[in-house]
């Protein structure tokens, strides 16, 4: 009876230790349930993904205000042509290859400053004039300056599928555009691409089923207003102006314009 007794507790600590799993890093949730009635569990375990990780899967997020154009040459000499590079090194290079004191004076880089980079790097490379069909037809990434919200900015076009244009963004992340809003926001109809010479290219910024999402216009505007105050500061001097411009108004219609107000802000 003993020795039946003893090889019980050996099987049931011998089971308790089949199961043990090491601790997961950090951002993993677990989630624990009893199968059966048996004194085992087993256990499932599920890695949520934050949200920040999703809106920036695959993409170098700037790390200045200023530094939009070194973030997306930086994405794309990461997540296509497969160097590993950080933005600050990125940013080093352009100062070193590009118009150093124009870059300083106007905080900003070019797409020649680029060019000239990439160049050195041994990637051959141009700047382009195109129409959006010719951005349909595209079988590459391609930098593209947009002008949004007032700000220009420097974007990374993924590709164009279902008449979306589907983008990644240094400031916001992955978000997609219809082509009549691109085509308001597509600065001076002109893009950068570097080709990959005689490697093969990485398919990170290829679309995937993921990525199908679409960003509607008040989602759009809430990151403008997030990522960039002088945007909301503009907007709401706006507000102001308009409901003092109103307070003497004949029908007295005060509460009629600031309700009208925020229908047009959202």
């Amino acid at each position: 009876m003993l020795l039946v007794l003893a090889g019980s507790i050996l099987s049931f600590t011998m089971a308790q230790e089949a199961v043990v799993v090491e601790p997961f890093e950090k951002g993993a949730i677990v989630i624990e349930q009893d199968i059966d009635a048996s004194p085992i569990e087993l256990r499932t375990d599920t890695r949520v993904e934050p949200l920040v990780e999703q809106k920036f899967r695959n993409i170098v997020r700037q790390a200045y205000d200023y530094s939009c154009g070194s973030a997306a040459l930086t994405t794309v000499l990461n997540f296509y042509l497969g160097r590993s590079l950080g933005e600050r090194q990125v940013m080093e290079g352009l100062l070193h290859y590009g118009e150093s004191e124009r870059i300083v004076e106007r905080r900003a880089f070019s797409m020649l400053d680029m060019k000239r980079l990439v160049t050195a790097l041994g990637y051959p490379a141009g700047g382009f004039r195109a129409t959006i069909d010719d951005l349909i037809d595209l079988d590459h990434p391609a930098i593209v300056p947009i002008n949004h919200a007032g700000f220009k900015h420097f974007v990374v076009l993924r590709t164009i599928r279902e008449g979306r244009v589907f983008i990644a963004d240094p400031a916001v992340g992955n978000i997609s555009f219809t082509l009549a809003q691109f085509e308001e926001k597509w600065d001076d109809n002109v893009l950068f691409i570097v080709f990959p010479g005689g490697d093969k290219p990485l398919d990170y910024l290829e679309l995937k089923e993921e990525d199908l999402r679409y960003v509607d216009d008040q989602t759009l505007t809430l990151m403008a207003l997030q990522q960039m105050p002088a945007f909301h500061e503009a907007t709401e001097r706006r507000i102001r102006n308009e409901l003092e411009r109103q307070k003497n108004n004949p029908d007295g219609s005060v509460e009629n314009t600031r309700k009208e107000l925020f229908y047009r802000r959202n």
